[in-house]
């Protein structure tokens, strides 16, 4: 019933920026940790940034000073502010949702960030 949905991909020339966007639909106990993953063309998945509910954050050191990740509680969402973008950053990005309270894991869909000139 529970579906995250993820908005805000597309192609930004190198030193662009975007803003990506995750949303749960429907009801539920509000996440203890939201997080965004990427994977790129040949690669596992890998942690880019992650936000408590207490608003602690982490950041991938390919991505520190660069992004930044915010949540909005009252509307379950996540996001994810991504400046001075790289050629490097060209993934699918997924948004997470874990719950430890609660055990539960949502995906998002995913969402395609292309960096090229």
């Amino acid at each position: 019933q529970v579906q995250l949905v993820e908005s805000g991909g597309g192609l930004v020339q190198p030193g662009g920026s975007l803003r990506l966007s995750c949303a749960a639909s429907g009801s539920i106990y509000s996440p203890n940790f939201m997080g965004w993953y990427r994977q790129g063309p040949g690669n596992q998945r890998e942690l880019v940034t992650v936000i408590t509910s207490g608003g602690s954050t982490n950041y991938a050191d390919s991505v520190k000073g660069r992004f930044t990740i915010s949540r909005d509680n009252a509307k379950n969402t996540v996001y994810l502010q991504m400046n001075s973008l790289k050629p490097e950053d060209t993934a699918v990005y997924y948004c997470n949702f874990r719950a430890t309270f609660r055990n539960y894991t949502y995906w998002g869909q995913g969402t395609q960030v292309t960096v090229s000139s």
